[in-house]
C-alpha cells in the first residue's frame, strides 16, 4: 500500500479522559485508503525532548467528514505536546504504515475484538469496517474503573460491547479473559490490543479454546519503515520489524513465553 507523507490540519482535540485526547484531523484532498489495524508516524514539533516520531494507531476514518481519528495517551512529552494542538494547526503525518487485521471474508464469521486501555483505538475502526461489510462484531473491552473505559457510546454504534472493570465500577469484575462472554459463546476469530499481559492472556485463551487470533504489538517504533530495527520482535520466520511486518501478527507466529 502507498505510503504518504502528509500536514494534515487539525479539526478539533477533545480531552475525553484525565490522560487522553481524541485528536481529529483533514484534508484539502480525500485521505488515503487506510486499513485496521494500520498506523500513522507523526513529528512532534516544538518538544525540545522529542526527536523522533511518534506512531499512533489509526482509531477511526470518518469517511463523509474526511476525518482521521486519532486516540492519544498524553504521558510523555511527545504526547503531552499532540495533546496540547489546537484547531487549525497541522500535523506532519507519515501514513498509512504497517499492516493491519485480517478482515472478514464472509458475513458469517464471528470475530471478537478484546481491548484495554488505550490499546482500544484501532478496535473501533475495525469494528466499524465490519458494519459496512455486513458482519457484527462483539467488542470486549477492559480498563481498571469504569472512568477509564473510552469511546463506549461510539462502539456501541458498531457492534455488542461487553465490558470487565478491575474494580467491579462497571460490567463484570476481572480482567477480560474472566468474562463470561468467553465460557457462552464460540467466536471465529479473535482480534486485540493492549497491554502486553493482557494480549498474553488472551493469545492463551485463544489457544485454549483452538480460536484463529491475531493481536496488534506495541513495540517500540522510531522509524516506521523497518530501517532502525528498534521494533524487533522474535518470530517462527526470525526476527521481524513490528513496524512493516506487523503491528499484527497472528499469534502462531509469534515465540511468546507463557
Amino acid at each position: 500500500m502507498k505510503k504518504y507523507l502528509l500536514d494534515l490540519t487539525v479539526k478539533s482535540v477533545e480531552r475525553i479522559h484525565e490522560r487522553y485526547v481524541l485528536i481529529r484531523l483533514t484534508d484539502d484532498k480525500p485521505l488515503p485508503e487506510m486499513q485496521p489495524g494500520q498506523f500513522v508516524e507523526i513529528r512532534v514539533d516544538g518538544s525540545p525532548t522529542t526527536f523522533l516520531r511518534r506512531p499512533i494507531s489509526i482509531n477511526f476514518v470518518d469517511q463523509e467528514q474526511n476525518e482521521l481519528w486519532l486516540l492519544v495517551a498524553a504521558i510523555g512529552d511527545g504526547t503531552r505536546r499532540l495533546a496540547a494542538l489546537q484547531p487549525g494547526d497541522t500535523l506532519n503525518c507519515l501514513l498509512p504504515l504497517g499492516h493491519g487485521f485480517t478482515m472478514p471474508a464472509s458475513k458469517d464469521e464471528r470475530i471478537l475484538l478484546v481491548g484495554g486501555g488505550v490499546g482500544v483505538a484501532p478496535l473501533l475502526y475495525m469494528g466499524a469496517v465490519m458494519q459496512q461489510m455486513g458482519c457484527e462484531p462483539t467488542f470486549l473491552l477492559g480498563a481498571r474503573t469504569a472512568k477509564d473505559l473510552l469511546m463506549l457510546d461510539i462502539f456501541k454504534r458498531y457492534g455488542r460491547v461487553y465490558v470487565t472493570t478491575e474494580d467491579g465500577s462497571e460490567g463484570e469484575k476481572g480482567f477480560v479473559t474472566n468474562h463470561s462472554l468467553l465460557q457462552k459463546e464460540q467466536f471465529t476469530r479473535i482480534a486485540t490490543c493492549g497491554p502486553t499481559p493482557m494480549m498474553k492472556a488472551v493469545a492463551r485463551y485463544a489457544r485454549q479454546s483452538e480460536t484463529d487470533c491475531e493481536v496488534s504489538l506495541e513495540n517500540l517504533m522510531a522509524c516506521g519503515l523497518g530501517a532502525c530495527l528498534c521494533c524487533v520482535e522474535k518470530t517462527t520466520e526470525g526476527n521481524l520489524c513490528v513496524c512493516k511486518e506487523g503491528p499484527v501478527f497472528n499469534i502462531r507466529k509469534l515465540l511468546w513465553q507463557d
